[in-house]
């Protein structure tokens, strides 16, 4: 009996046209089948977003044996919704978001549209990965981190991941990784975060820009470290955010009327 391939659906918050997609796609063929599901224009920053006052459209662009790109005009987490119940075959082996244009370590986490993706995914009970290449031009250099794209897929294939849990994957963008560090998530935050332009019609008008502080950037287990010093890090995410220490605490305070 010839043994069924693995079947990955990825998405990502660049667009369909995006090189880095391109680039996941190229590189996870050999390794499975594969159902692609994308925003038709760029989507960064749109986190957990979804649409719920518009109807979706998908689009086919491309098939081939072994892999069914789509189009979608929805956010990525819609792209991942609208795949699992619409579009795959069967329910995937592995959810993959990316690879993404730029950094999403520390708190890019939370507005990330590639985390969306990987967070819904793990909200479906699906091992899923986000995959983020620390340059934001549209003609990034992925060479060096495909080798780990594939290694990191297919360990994740073979062992899987606890119910509730997904990686986050930062790439430094280095011609060559010195290799692979578990990290937790950084402690900083962005700071001014937007230029205030005069608006040609009246008014002022405010475009997001910003920068990032990091309030430990000596830490060595954390990501913004790793990526610093030219690893790869790997940072563990859950869906659960209860802030279990502090259950103990507010359950001391009176809560009386």
């Amino acid at each position: 009996m010839t043994r069924q391939r693995p079947l990955l659906l990825l998405s990502n918050d660049d667009g369909v046209d995006a090189k880095g997609l391109r680039e996941l796609i190229r590189t996870l063929c050999p390794l499975a089948d594969l159902m692609v599901v994308a925003p038709d224009g760029p989507r960064s920053g749109a986190s957990g977003s979804i649409t719920s006052e518009n109807p979706l459209r998908a689009v086919l662009v491309e098939q081939k044996p072994g892999m069914a790109l789509y189009k979608c005009t929805g956010t990525p987490v819609d792209c991942i919704k609208l795949a699992l119940h619409s579009l795959v075959p069967r329910t995937p082996d592995l959810v993959v978001g990316g690879i993404n244009h730029g950094d999403n370590s520390s708190v890019n986490v939370h507005y990330s549209g590639t985390m969306g993706v990987v967070i819904e995914g793990c909200l479906k009970r699906i091992p899923s990965v986000g995959f983020s290449l620390c340059n934001h031009a549209a003609d990034a250099d992925f060479s060096a981190a495909l080798p780990y794209v594939r290694r990191i897929t297919e360990l994740l294939l073979a062992e899987g991941l606890p119910a509730g849990t997904c990686l986050n994957v930062n790439f430094p963008d280095v011609e060559r990784m010195k290799g692979v560090r578990v990290c937790r998530q950084t402690s900083g935050v962005w700071a001014q975060e937007f230029a205030v332009m005069d608006n040609p019609r009246g008014g002022k008008c405010y475009w997001l820009t910003g920068s990032f502080r990091n309030d430990e950037p000596e830490a060595e287990d954390s990501d913004r470290w790793a990526l610093a010093n030219g690893y790869v890090a790997i940072t563990p995410t859950q869906i659960d955010m209860t802030a279990y220490a502090l259950m103990d605490k507010l359950n001391r305070w009176n809560w009386e009327v």
